[in-house]
């Protein structure tokens, strides 16, 4: 063949295998075998390795992977992905309908529902109409580059229909069919077969290899456009907008003029949802009008504009053959059924959380008794039902353990009751150990190469006995470490690589942000969001320890628990003596800045923020202030220029500043300010 024949069987082979692509995969049809299909792929790459010249980044031999990755980076998301509060009635419908109509002082809005489909959450850059990279989730803020494995996604367009920059958000999933063909081609091998085909999806696009990833017949549903076209002025539009650039939009969306349509929708699919080809677990609906959104806002952890509706979990029937207990990192005691395992959601369960006394009280729950359990949220299993009737001997009530399962020390109870837990927070085995695997835990230091069995044997053989141990381990101290995998009878050790890949990954720790490391601390009530904030707002640890509880809950969404647990958390020497030898291991205990003037309009200018304010967070405030040369102190004094004043602030605040002869600023004065 001469080279222009050559060119017209490439671009006429992925044609065809773009057609059959699209088919497969969008319609869930196939008019050839899949022994055709592998041929044309093959001649297609046979051809490209033998013309070179003639290869394409836009090429659906792309799609059959082959590349390798070893690390994967990550990345900062454009706007951070949050995950949507969930809603389970009609009357959590009507209340976000009211809330969205009271903050927006409107009578009417649109929305747009869509189902909400049961996969991996993807964030997807294109810069020119080529594909560039794709993210994870992540924490929300940034995110895995699984690119390599991304691109294997026969969905997924590798160059768009316009020459754009954007972002966009999807989800990645097995349908119902290709998940039983691989568990069919598993039985055939005689090996272990997947569980379920979120966790099938979500395993494979972490893995090394891409050529196993595209033979795992991933698809791609797109839903969001995050930036990249300004005319988008509405949620539907943005999806017939990705429609159009070729991205692959499931057409069961549906415009809703008001939250009885959006009822009426939710009806419809409650039961037609079982018919689709892949899983749903529930509807998302958004306020159309996008402009609304940005109006509407976020919290810390969800957008205000979207909601999700889930539909009642499946429920099994079983039976309890024991109640444990389990001790966790702050001591608290969770109750647990062992259960004759039952397959539920696509996986096996033969445990449940019964959360505390007052639910094994409420439920009277019994060892062998007959149950009814359910995924709460899809996720974690519970026992929502006893079936007394089917009660054969009565054992009287269960009662609740009073001594620690794991140091005998005597339980208290909180206030309410409810909780006991073991008061030996610093010798409670399960409680150390705890601490410990939160410290290593990927959103917190993220040690990947350090798992809980190991942290086990290095507690038991007295290597560590808190987080700041771990920085002083040296390579003779862990060689041939023994220690045991739960489920397994033979007692493992460390070898040389092992040994080398956890010292490289406690000394990559040291790399992580402030507030990684105070999200690490394990404190009471920091979560990572929090930790984030107290970051972004005291800068420092030696700040935080030396905080007033005032100046503590001045910080935006920060309450009472978290002040009080703060405050206690850095009273204790033992706590404060870990920090300071972790400062001479060298992590990071102080925010950096990375602040971008735009003006020096407020240079030398001092505020006080207080109180709360619509549509915009403090820390945004903040930025603003700093963005324009200004500063942000926590205390009013006789330096402080400007006392920004929101809703709800405290009086005794507005009397100082009199007296101070500080000036009052609303938001509305502050902006004409800059």
């Amino acid at each position: 063949m001469d080279n222009k024949s050559v060119k017209k069987r490439i671009l006429q082979l992925r044609k065809e295998i773009n057609f059959h692509n699209k088919l497969y995969y969008e319609e869930s049809r196939n008019i050839i075998s899949d022994y055709e299909y592998d041929i044309k792929i093959q001649e297609l790459i046979k051809l490209e390795n033998l013309y070179p010249e003639l290869k394409s980044s836009s090429s659906p031999s792309i799609k059959v992977g082959g590349k390798i990755t070893k690390d994967f980076k990550t990345f900062m998301h454009v706007a951070p992905m949050l995950s949507l509060s969930n809603t389970y009635s009609n009357q959590d419908l009507d209340d976000f309908d009211k809330r969205v109509k009271k903050n927006l002082n409107i009578d009417k809005v649109e929305y747009l529902c869509e189902l909400k489909y049961d996969g991996v959450a993807l964030s997807i850059n294109y810069e020119n109409g080529l594909f560039k990279r794709a993210l994870t989730r992540g924490d929300g803020t940034k995110g895995d580059d699984i690119s390599n494995n991304a691109i294997t996604i026969k969905t997924l367009p590798i160059k768009l229909s316009e020459s754009v920059n954007l972002e966009v958000r999807g989800e990645a999933f097995i349908s119902k069919k290709n998940f039983k063909i691989l568990n069919d081609q598993k039985k055939i091998n005689n090996e272990e077969l997947f569980s379920n085909p979120r966790n099938t999806a979500s395993g494979s696009l972490k893995m090394q290899d891409s050529t196993i990833v595209s033979e795992r017949r991933i698809n791609c549903y797109l839903y969001s456009l995050v930036s990249g076209n300004e005319n988008v002025v509405n949620q539907e539009e943005s999806l017939n907008y990705l429609k159009n650039l070729g991205f692959n939009v499931p057409t069961t969306f549906r415009k809703c003029k008001n939250i009885i349509e959006v009822k009426e929708y939710v009806d419809y699919w409650e039961n037609k949802r079982e018919d689709l080809d892949v899983e749903t677990d529930g509807i998302v609906i958004k306020v159309n009008n996008l402009e609304y959104q940005k109006i509407l806002g976020n919290t810390s952890k969800s957008p205000r504009w979207a909601i999700a509706y889930k539909y009642k979990s499946e429920s099994k029937k079983t039976k309890v053959l024991d109640i444990k207990f389990q001790v966790g990192r702050t001591g608290a005691i969770t109750p647990v059924a062992i259960l004759d395992p039952v397959e539920l959601g696509g996986s096996i369960v033969k445990r449940a959380s019964l959360h505390n006394s007052n639910e094994i009280e409420r439920l009277d729950v019994r060892i062998n008794d007959s149950v009814y359990i359910e995924k709460g949220g899809e996720i974690i299993p519970k026992v929502t039902k006893v079936i007394t009737s089917e009660r054969i001997l009565d054992t009287g009530k269960f009662k609740f353990i009073d001594i620690c399962p794991a140091c005998n020390n005597k339980l208290k109870t909180s206030k309410d009751q409810a909780i006991h837990y073991c008061p030996n927070y610093k010798n409670c085995p399960p409680q150390v150990s705890g601490r410990i695997e939160h410290f290593i835990s990927k959103n917190a230091m993220n040690i990947e190469f350090l798992g809980p069995e190991t942290v086990k044997g290095l507690i038991n053989n007295g290597l560590i006995k808190d987080v700041s141990d771990l920085y002083l381990l040296k390579y003779e101290d862990i060689i041939d470490l023994k220690f045991n995998i739960e489920g397994e009878d033979k007692v493992r050790s460390l070898k040389n690589k092992s040994c080398k890949n956890i010292l490289g990954s406690i000394e990559k720790s040291k790399e992580n942000e402030f507030s990684n490391v105070l999200f690490g601390l394990g404190i009471r009530y920091v979560g990572k969001t929090t930790a984030k904030k107290l970051a972004e707002n005291f800068k420092s640890i030696d700040t935080i320890i030396s905080a007033s509880y005032d100046e503590i809950i001045e910080v935006d969404e920060i309450g009472d628990k978290i002040a009080e647990s703060l405050i206690k958390y850095f009273k204790d020497s033992e706590n404060l003596l870990i920090i300071e030898k972790l400062k001479s291991s060298g992590l990071n205990f102080t925010q950096e800045e990375n602040i971008k003037l735009k003006s020096d309009k407020l240079k030398n200018k001092i505020f006080v923020i207080s109180g709360k304010f619509k549509n915009y967070s403090r820390e945004q405030i903040q930025k603003e202030i700093e963005e324009n040369g200004g500063k942000v102190s926590k205390s009013l004094s006789s330096k402080t220029s400007y006392l920004l004043a929101g809703e709800n602030m405290g009086p005794k605040k507005k009397i100082k500043a009199k007296e101070l002869n500080i000036i009052l600023l609303d938001l509305k004065n502050f902006f004409e300010l800059i």
